[in-house]
């Protein structure tokens, strides 16, 4: 991707080697939970309109029905846009962003149904953040890559549903192998 850095990657891959390594106690290799992964999401996007590529001139449809674009060629991220935000008002890089959001595990999806989500959407007491490209940032490095990608399109305000691989997913997923599907809004902080 070229949003952040290779440095997510790097940590990704430390990390999930790591889990690999320490953290196979059902006897599951790391390899597996990574085919296991791919099944969960591509069983969820079998049910949804999906386009391979971001559009020319990133003119995203956008709307609850919207396709989920594919982001990156290794399909760490797929998006589909509910809503473009203020296109006039972008992130710039280490802009505080503050996201409200409803995370679904993919690993229990079936029947064409999420399952319970969970997150701060409806929680104002509960503050999430990130520095917006800052990859020394510990909030920006815990999100991971995959959250961060929408605001390199759209403006402040936008929503989004995002399915994230992983590995490009926040630190716990990444050592779990667990793939996620958000639905997020970002806004910029008023300090």
């Amino acid at each position: 991707m070229k949003l952040l850095p290779r440095i997510f990657s790097i940590m990704a891959l430390m990390t999930a080697l790591a889990s690999g390594l320490t953290s196979c106690d059902d006897n599951t290799s790391y390899a597996d939970r990574l085919e296991s992964e791919t099944k969960h999401i591509n069983r969820y996007l079998a049910d949804q309109k999906v386009v391979g590529h971001i559009p020319e001139n990133n003119e995203f449809e956008a709307g609850p029905d919207a396709p989920f674009y594919k982001m990156d060629s290794d399909g760490l991220v797929y998006m589909r846009v509910i809503s473009k935000g203020d296109t006039e008002n972008m992130a710039k890089k280490n802009d505080l962003v503050y996201i409200r959001f409803t995370r679904y595990n993919l690993a229990d999806y079936s029947d064409g149904k999420l399952p319970e989500g969970t997150g701060n959407s409806d929680d104002v007491t509960y503050p999430e953040q990130f520095r917006y490209q800052n990859t020394t940032s510990q909030n920006s490095i815990t999100w991971g890559e995959g959250i961060q990608v929408p605001l390199e399109y759209l403006g402040y305000g936008c929503e989004v549903d995002l399915v994230i691989r992983s590995q490009a997913g926040r630190n716990e997923d990444i050592a779990n192998v667990i793939p996620y599907m958000y639905n997020i809004r970002y806004f910029k902080s008023r300090i």
